[in-house]
């Protein structure tokens, strides 16, 4: 697809941007090359291709889901100045 400068004066328009004369011929090449590049993904041959998550094929490598760390609520708690159920009190800052 190609773009014409009636064409680019006429999107121009529409989008309500000021286009100077001296510009037109190289805002219309600029144009034509991302239409240009758009274009490209129409390929059929790339209907064949699976979605990937990643450019390479590689396996994440997980950590066993397991415990590391001990409880230590009591502990924490005993150095706050407040504390309900478990759970630390602060002032209230927004009313």
């Amino acid at each position: 697809m190609s773009l014409t400068n009636d064409q680019l004066q006429t999107v121009a328009h529409l989008a309500r941007i000021a286009v100077e004369p001296e510009w037109t011929e190289a805002l219309r090449s600029d144009i034509n090359g991302i239409l240009d590049q758009a274009s490209r993904l129409d390929d059929p041959r790339l209907n064949e291709l699976e979605p990937m998550a990643h450019p390479l094929d590689q396996v994440q490598r997980l950590r066993p889901d397991s415990v590391t760390e001990t409880d230590q609520r009591e502990t924490l708690m005993e150095g706050a100045p407040a504390q309900e159920q478990g759970l630390f009190l602060v002032p209230k800052v927004i009313e």
